[in-house]
């Protein structure tokens, strides 16, 4: 799991909420390479993690917001997006921004709904 690389929680529970902060495709605090698909494949990687460390997965994510620095990633950035969530999806906004940190191509937040104690 990474250690966040500014002041905020990774991962916040709301009652039966789990709110998870963007997640980049670091990997041991440096940016994987291959672009946004490995980008991607490695910020789900560590959202998945995170929502793991909270008794979750990626199938109790009800809504991801995506963030691309270049929206003709999109189609590349699904791949990924797809291979992590199988045939679960979650509502999605995607969008993209003039900047990302670290000079990320991609980051990934998420809600999830898990109740805890189950």
């Amino acid at each position: 799991m990474s250690t966040p690389i500014g002041p905020y929680s990774p991962i916040v529970r709301a009652g039966d909420l789990l709110v998870v902060s963007g997640q980049l495709g670091l990997r041991e605090g440096v940016m994987v390479s291959g672009g946004v698909v490995a980008e991607t494949s490695q910020a789900l990687a560590n959202l998945a993690a995170l929502l793991s460390s909270e008794g979750a997965s990626m199938n109790d994510v009800i809504k991801t917001t995506v963030f691309l620095r270049h929206m003709r990633d999109f189609d590349s950035m699904n791949e990924a997006y797809v291979a992590a969530f199988g045939e679960h999806r979650p509502a999605r906004s995607a969008f993209a921004v003039a900047e990302l940190p670290r000079v990320a191509l991609v980051e990934i937040e998420a809600w999830a709904y898990a109740p805890s104690g189950r």
